[in-house]
């Protein structure tokens, strides 16, 4: 199953399927489709981060925002070599073009930024 965040477009995804869904949707639309936030939600610093993150993707509606929880789907950060939280790994047709590992605000809308034109939150 896959959920949206009503206050900002970050889909939540809780199963494998749902995963490979969203992944196979933006392969499909061949656009910078996924920046995903792999978390554990029992880190209380990334509530903040959180925050960033439906706010980036309130601003970039043609970027699909996709959260994960790592003791959720262990089997999804393990096949996408996540060893820290936060991570953002950045795709487009289903290939990887960057990893931002950490709360690191500036480095995530800089990256975003390479690969979309200015970004700020």
């Amino acid at each position: 199953m896959a959920t949206s965040d009503s206050e900002g477009q970050v889909i939540g995804c809780h199963t494998v399927e749902a995963w490979n869904q969203q992944l196979q949707k933006g392969n499909e639309n061949k656009q910078l489709q996924d920046s995903c936030g792999f978390h554990c939600f029992l880190v209380r610093t990334l509530s903040f981060h959180c925050s960033i993150f439906r706010e980036l993707a309130k601003k970039l509606p043609n970027v699909t925002f996709l959260k994960v929880d790592v003791d959720e789907l262990k089997t999804v950060a393990s096949d996408w070599a996540v060893e820290a939280m936060p991570t953002f790994i950045f795709l487009k047709e289903g290939k990887i073009l960057e990893r931002v590992v950490g709360a690191k605000k500036e480095e995530l809308q800089q990256t975003l930024a390479k690969h979309l034109g200015s970004v700020t939150a």
